[in-house]
């Protein structure tokens, strides 16, 4: 076999020899992206990451960028897709002039199926959180509201912050808001808010997003033994004085009325309030059979497709872009001024209650349920082996899911074109 026979068999070699004469930057990322998306495998396999995520979204990011081979059969738009879909603009419904030309491009891009009648359209956000909401106890909030939406409010912070710090870097107000809400640490909320707001940076935005999440979290631990003294990490919760038992109908008629309130007030944000609550109230009817679904094959289906579509769509031709360079610096920092809000908000309530409350529960603030509740756990364990506070951690983690979404209501309503 011929040289040039053999390079036209394996084109993956022929691109990347491109990509160095042509545009080293480029073929230098690849090989980057490569190795993480291999190390997202790894830390997921070993349990540092969430598996469930992190494992079909490192593979793919892997894949993606070792299987390089621009493909755009219509010549829809300016830039170039890849075999797995055509990304950014072109994925979007909007880029098709007829549907001759949506079906040719659904059937030749393996995931654009998918990306373009689910994640595209903020759907799969839908869908996961309807599956979140499904695990949700929403008594672990009724129990200690004060404390729960104190700790959720103090943790918003790196999404009030991070909106004129992203101005300052050059982004508009919408992007600058879709950014800032990266440090609420809710993926669906993260999806929804940026296709609202910036839909020319959802794609960067999503993957930067969910890439930090996984970091972050393995970050945290170090954060609270930062900021808090080991004395204060030790501290155990005093026992209730009067327990409170919370029955099913008070949290389904609770998750009514705060859907229908909140949606009230924020109908931007409706579909995601709406999807949450509609997962706690179909967990409260004790209807067996949606419960189940909702639990498992939704919310699992759901995840591991929203880990191949954000790993696929981490190119290095998406991450190089000039523009989404900042979100790097922009995301992170969010989640982690989030963080930090919400340990302050820890010791404000440890200073209200005289001493008795742990400060390092604000870490769960930050409201990826239920990862951040059990930081604060395994935090706080590792001090004192009879601290349980997993409860009032669920709590915060819980309410920092509705004030997240509050805020990027708040948001959408106000800056939505």
């Amino acid at each position: 076999m011929t040289w040039d026979a053999m390079i036209n068999v394996f084109q993956g070699v022929t691109t990347l020899a491109e990509s160095f004469s042509r545009n080293p930057e480029i073929a230098f990322a690849r090989i980057f992206l490569i190795l993480l998306g291999l190390l997202l495998v790894y830390l997921g396999k070993k349990g540092t990451l969430e598996a469930l995520l992190m494992i079909p979204m490192g593979l793919g990011m892997a894949t993606v960028n070792a299987a390089i081979m621009f493909f755009d059969p219509l010549n829809l738009h300016g830039g170039m897709g890849t075999l797995f879909l055509e990304n950014q603009a072109g994925a979007t419904p909007d880029a098709v002039r007829n549907a001759a030309d949506l079906m040719t491009i659904l059937q030749i891009d393996w995931l654009q199926p998918i990306y373009t009648f689910t994640f595209s359209n903020g759907l799969i956000a839908c869908i996961v959180f309807m599956g979140i909401g499904a695990l949700l106890d929403v008594g672990y909030v009724m129990v200690r509201p004060f404390q729960s939406m104190t700790i959720a409010l103090f943790a918003e912070l790196g999404t009030i912050l991070t909106l004129p710090i992203a101005q300052v870097f050059g982004y508009t107000p919408q992007q600058a808001a879709a950014i800032a809400i990266i440090g609420g640490a809710d993926g669906p909320m993260v999806l929804f808010t940026a296709l609202r707001l910036a839909p020319e940076l959802f794609v960067p935005i999503a993957v930067i997003a969910y890439l930090y999440l996984g970091f972050a979290y393995g970050g945290y631990p170090y954060l609270v033994k930062l900021l808090v003294p080991k004395r204060l990490i030790a501290i155990k919760p005093p026992p209730p004085k009067k327990k409170r038992e919370i029955t099913s109908g008070q949290k389904m008629l609770f998750a009514v009325v705060a859907c229908v309130f909140l949606s009230f007030l924020l109908p931007v944000a409706a579909p995601l309030i709406f999807s949450l609550f509609f997962g706690v109230v179909v967990r409260e009817s004790g209807i067996k059979e949606y419960v189940e679904l909702l639990q498992g094959p939704v919310l699992f289906l759901s995840t591991m497709f929203l880990g191949l579509l954000l790993g696929v769509l981490c190119d290095a031709n998406t991450i190089m872009d000039p523009k989404v360079l900042p979100l790097l610096l922009l995301g992170i920092l969010s989640l982690f001024v989030s963080a930090i809000g919400g340990i302050i908000g820890g010791y404000f309530l440890y200073f209200v209650s005289g001493g008795k409350y742990n400060p390092a529960i604000g870490i769960a603030g930050v409201s990826c349920v239920p990862t951040t509740a059990k930081v604060a756990q395994k935090t706080i364990f590792k001090a004192n082996k009879k601290a349980i506070v997993l409860p009032e951690a669920l709590g915060a983690n819980i309410s920092g899911v509705i004030t997240t979404a509050i805020i990027a209501g708040i948001y959408c309503s106000l800056l939505a074109k």
